[in-house]
């Protein structure tokens, strides 16, 4: 079979139905599903940082993040070319929020704030999203998440988390402007849960909701690509795009540089957020976005088979509180 049979195949009309009959008609297979696209997604996210790491050698950090969406938006319409109609004008506001806040936001300040200040502060302090998602929630979409419990959960998650991102050979620095940058984008993917979930209960499909997501994330990369241009008003020079064609050349013919790029774009971002709006939809947004927490225990891991980078006791011992501390917060 040829390789445009597959694609037929595989987007055509049947296909959705399919999926779609087994997910909707049957609950045991939406929380089967949902807790594996769940734990499929926290594994991919967790080892993005090694191929960003490797990419970083080429691209600069906006290049990265804006040819990696724009995949993700070309692949999800290859897998679904439907055009995506929505209930009412005023939804379009929620895409666009979720975009502005789930993707370039909470992309662009955790990018900057690396740069103020150490990768160990900005792991920690955007690990505190899922209490934010929590908080928010309760707030403006009136649910009843936070407890004694929940917040004891947070807290022995967080101080493992501390101790994963320490392993044994770091040491936290403050810097007010790096650590309020990395604070503002835990805070900015605490406001995309809210949009999701709104969007959710519109009854949107994921994959094309996900793909209008993705258009509004990529046209305000734009916008700051205009904005960075403005006398006075340059964000940062990590947020250039080299347009010189000798470089362009050497980068883009580099075999890896595609692998990390596909990877990066296809996986973790056009089939992980469809997965992860999926998730949030089935199990809760909430007790999703608690697993955020495992995300730093995967990418040690995976960095230390990869990489060759030793895992101490401290890096062990913070990777049990932070499973118990997502267990304790779980049964809130």
């Amino acid at each position: 079979m040829r390789f445009y049979h597959i694609v037929l195949v595989f987007t055509s009309k049947k296909w959705h139905v399919i999926f779609d009959h087994m997910i909707n008609h049957n609950n045991s297979n939406k929380k089967i599903v949902g807790v594996f696209l769940a734990s499929l997604t926290i594994f991919v996210w967790g080892i993005t940082f090694v191929c960003t790491k490797y990419l970083l050698r080429s691209f600069t950090s906006f290049e990265v993040l804006l040819v990696r969406f724009l995949i993700a938006y070309i692949s999800l319409w290859v897998l679904y070319p439907h055009v995506l109609h929505v209930n009412q004008k005023k939804d379009e506001i929620l895409f666009f929020c979720a975009g502005m806040t789930g993707v370039t936001v909470y992309q662009f300040l955790e990018n900057i704030a690396i740069s103020f200040t150490s990768a160990s502060n900005v792991s920690i302090i955007v690990s505190t999203s899922p209490i934010f998602t929590a908080l928010f929630a309760q707030l403006f979409l009136h649910e009843k998440h936070i407890s004694l419990r929940f917040i004891t959960g947070c807290v022995i998650a967080l101080l493992g988390i501390v101790l994963v991102s320490l392993n044994g050979h770091a040491v936290l620095h403050i810097s007010p402007k790096g650590d309020i940058l990395a604070l503002c984008s835990a805070l900015s993917w605490g406001l995309y849960s809210v949009f999701i979930s709104k969007i959710n209960k519109k009854g949107y499909k994921a994959l094309p909701a996900t793909r209008r997501i993705f258009f509004y994330a990529v046209l305000c990369m734009f916008g700051l690509l205009v904005l960075n241009k403005i006398p006075g008003i340059r964000i940062h020079n990590l947020y250039i795009i080299d347009m010189k064609l000798e470089n362009n050349v050497a980068r883009f013919s580099n075999f890896l540089n595609w692998i990390n790029i596909l990877f990066l774009g296809m996986l973790a971002s056009a089939f992980c957020f469809v997965a992860w709006s999926f998730v949030c939809r089935t199990l809760g947004t909430v007790k999703v976005t608690t697993g955020i927490y495992l995300i730093p225990v995967v990418t040690i891991v995976f960095a230390a088979i990869a990489l060759h980078e030793p895992i101490t006791l401290m890096g062990l011992f913070g990777t049990v509180l932070t499973i118990v501390g997502l267990y304790v917060s779980q049964k809130a």
